[in-house]
């Protein structure tokens, strides 16, 4: 059996995107797949909104609820990441102890704050959850009502309100780059 040194991004990586609703987790983290796919790495987005629709409908947005979902995709995300998959998940995850317990879990993590003003986050609103809260039809919104507790050290923070999608994308490229080059040594075993 011989060894081959392997990019870190084949070794997997989970790459978490958090901010509050409508900060550009999920434009960035698309356009940031696409990207990375383009280059050749193998790349899978979970989307807290999409996972709620599927996976988490159970879950309601309580702090316990909340806490439950980031931990749900921390399990696929810690899968996949084992699986030598660049997972990239969009989702508010509004408590730092449960981000850094996901972290914790994936141990190939790095945190990408994507950081927009709430006015800016309500300007955009693109599925109308500020304008439901407004308007009295639900609660609960973390940044609003509900707490956000913003990463104290991300790997990178991204803001929305004043970079293009091109220059916050180029950023987490970039990251992703110089975690692959930090971990050049590793090495896995050829099969037949």
């Amino acid at each position: 059996m011989t060894t081959t040194p392997v990019p870190y991004c084949h070794t997997g990586l989970t790459l978490w995107f958090t901010g509050l609703s409508a900060a550009g987790k999920t434009t960035l983290s698309r356009a940031v797949a696409r990207e990375l796919t383009a280059l050749g790495y193998r790349t899978e987005l979970l989307d807290a909104d999409d996972l709620r629709t599927h996976l988490n409908r159970d879950l309601g947005f309580t702090k316990a609820d909340r806490d439950e979902n980031v931990r749900r995709i921390a399990w696929i995300a810690g899968l996949l990441t084992r699986n030598r998959v660049i997972v990239l998940v969009s989702a508010v995850s509004p408590y730092r102890a449960a981000r850094d317990a996901a972290r914790q879990q994936i141990k190939a993590f790095a945190e990408i704050y994507v950081d927009a003003p709430l006015a800016v986050c309500e300007a955009r609103d693109p599925i109308g959850l500020y304008r439901r809260l407004h308007a009295g039809e639900i609660q609960h919104i973390a940044g609003v009502d509900d707490p956000y507790e913003s990463p104290l050290m991300p790997e990178l923070c991204c803001h929305t309100d004043i970079e293009t999608i091109q220059e916050s994308t180029t950023k987490v490229v970039t990251l992703v780059r110089r975690l692959a080059q930090l971990q050049q040594t590793i090495t896995v075993p050829e099969f037949a």
